[in-house]
């Protein structure tokens, strides 16, 4: 994609408006991930999880005037920061892309009320949202009740097998959000539950569909292993008092974690964010 064509996309997005360079960079990774999808003029396409929207503008942009994007997520229209995801919305829907976009918030994908014809859309595409979900079994169904929706499955989220060494601070804040989750009935954090590229893969395969191809990608540039690092260190001392009432050698074993990750940062200026993992399953 050519400059002209990433300046329109960035034109449609809120948080351009005040952070052009980090947008920018957000939204190239996303261009890397719908150019492996081979994203076509004309597609019908629901985006499960469409968060502010970086997947679905891009997505926008690559099916046309003649497409459409049916973007979905159970989060409130206030969730979210500094921009909600509700402003985002409203932003990207009335910019020039707007036309072919949907988006609908505060929905439940599992609710009986959700449901949408046999083969309604080309494409079926959840993009770095399945860590949000709340377990492998809410994966599993979501996946099951899309796959009479769409034609092709287009998947995308963190890849937790390391590539590089400078990725281990994020993959750690990672992991001890995670394990922070284990106790909560209710979240708002990045990662409720986090899945390695097998247990999506198996995932996928469990819900009966077949995967054609897989990607790695990389974008080193994208700030979001930082912002992990920086909200792991924000906020543990009320997390681990919270864990401590069901747990104390586990808040311990977090603890210790927490400690490894401040060394691990404490010289080093080249954090890398971790890789993407996606595929194509039909």
């Amino acid at each position: 994609m050519n400059n002209e064509a990433l300046d329109i996309i960035l034109d449609c997005m809120a948080t351009s408006v005040n952070m052009p360079h980090m947008q920018r960079i957000q939204t190239k990774h996303r261009v890397k991930l719908a150019e492996f999808w081979d994203i076509n003029k004309g597609s019908r396409i629901l985006e499960i999880g469409c968060g502010q929207g970086d997947t679905t503008a891009v997505l926008a942009y690559m099916v046309g005037q003649d497409g459409f994007i049916h973007g979905i997520d159970i989060a409130s229209p206030s969730y979210g920061a500094p921009i909600t995801v509700g402003d985002s919305a409203d932003y990207l829907k009335n910019s020039v892309l707007g036309k072919q976009i949907k988006i609908d918030l505060e929905v439940d994908v599992l609710s009986p009320s959700v449901e949408f014809e046999d083969r309604s859309f080309d494409m079926i595409i959840l993009s770095h949202c399945s860590w949000y979900l709340k377990s492998s079994e809410e994966f599993l169904a979501i996946l099951k009740k899309a796959r009479k929706w769409g034609k092709k499955l287009c998947f995308a989220e963190w890849d937790t097998n390391l590539h590089l060494k400078d990725q281990y601070p994020h993959l750690l804040a990672v992991l001890i959000q995670s394990q922070y989750e284990c106790f909560k009935e209710n979240s708002i954090s990045n990662v409720r539950t986090l899945f390695t590229p097998k247990d999506i893969k198996e995932i996928i395969m469990a819900s009966g569909w077949n995967i054609t191809d897989e990607q790695i990608v990389h974008s080193p540039s994208l700030h979001d292993g930082k912002w992990e690092i920086d909200l792991v260190l924000h906020n543990y001392s009320v997390e681990l008092e919270n864990v401590k009432a069901n747990s104390k050698k586990l808040a311990n074993l977090i603890k210790s974690e927490i400690d490894l990750l401040k060394y691990y940062i404490k010289d080093n200026n080249n954090i890398e964010p971790l890789s993407t993992f996606a595929l194509i399953a039909e």
